[in-house]
């Protein structure tokens, strides 16, 4: 079982979580901020990954620390429940469309993270949520997991379309790069020996 369950406190937020890899989908979450529940469901579900998120932030202030932070301990979970890596394709991409936008996200899990980031979300707010936040969760995940990310909009106007799309495109990419190959499923993929 590919699964790991972290808890993380800060003067700022309070985090649990757990993932399934291996999983159908499922989710529970809760982070305090109605946007980024929409977009971790979207992310659960396209991956298939069983996800559970609980944060208590101070939202009073706004939604950056929470956002950042269950970013950090989400990309810290995937790689505790990815293990050594043996066996994992570790490469993975998604062209998605979200109506009138278009995403590409691709994924390799280099053990170095990096967020390449190319997306023009027209709209400064969805609803409460600041959108400049899409880029600080996908940052901390990158960095946490030891992965590259690239995202970049080929098309689209809406903002809400545009993020919905990185976030759908994003999980299929991760899913593609997370699963087993059969074929080398004990196999470090890297001529380096080692991934982390």
């Amino acid at each position: 079982m590919r699964t790991s369950r972290l808890q993380r406190s800060t003067s700022e937020t309070e985090i649990s979580c757990a993932v399934e890899l291996d999983g159908t989908g499922q989710y529970e979450i809760d982070t305090g901020c109605g946007f980024l529940n929409h977009m971790l469901e979207l992310f659960a579900r396209h991956g298939r990954f069983n996800l559970n998120v609980l944060c208590r932030g101070d939202v009073q202030v706004d939604y950056h620390h929470t956002v950042e932070d269950i970013g950090i301990l989400l990309g810290r979970a995937f790689s505790q429940a990815l293990g050594n890596r043996a066996g994992i394709v570790r490469y993975g991409s998604m062209l998605l469309p979200m109506d009138e936008a278009l995403v590409l996200c691709a994924v390799d899990i280099s053990g170095r993270g990096l967020l390449v980031y190319k997306l023009d979300l027209p709209a400064k707010q969805i609803g409460d949520f600041d959108l400049e936040l899409v880029k600080e969760f996908f940052m901390a995940f990158a960095r946490e997991l030891g992965a590259t990310i690239h995202l970049r909009q080929l098309d689209g106007e809406n903002s809400h379309h545009i993020a919905e799309a990185a976030f759908k495109g994003f999980a299929r990419a991760l899913a593609a790069a997370v699963a087993i190959n059969p074929q080398a499923a004990e196999e470090i993929p890297s001529t380096k020996g080692t991934i982390l």
